[in-house]
């Protein structure tokens, strides 16, 4: 089952699979979702307890793992 939380003014939304372990987040700009995979349950619960959870995701998540875009809002209108 995902774990979800709503952590930021940059990041909408973010769910962990820790089966899959797939990191996926919904950006507030752009209205992406982008999943990043192989993103170790300890990064995340890093991530959800960040204070700064945007500067968390630059620095230890965004370029450490690979990713693909999945939907933006634009793809639902």
């Amino acid at each position: 089952m995902a774990k979800s939380f709503m952590p930021s003014i940059s990041i909408r939304k973010a769910e962990y699979d820790p089966e899959r372990k797939v990191l996926s987040v919904w950006f507030v700009a752009s209205g992406k979702q982008y999943e990043f995979e192989g993103v170790p349950s300890e990064t995340f619960a890093a991530f959800k307890a960040a204070f700064a959870k945007g500067r968390y995701f630059n620095d230890h998540i965004r370029n450490n793992f690979r990713y693909r875009l999945v939907a933006s809002d634009s793809d639902h209108e």
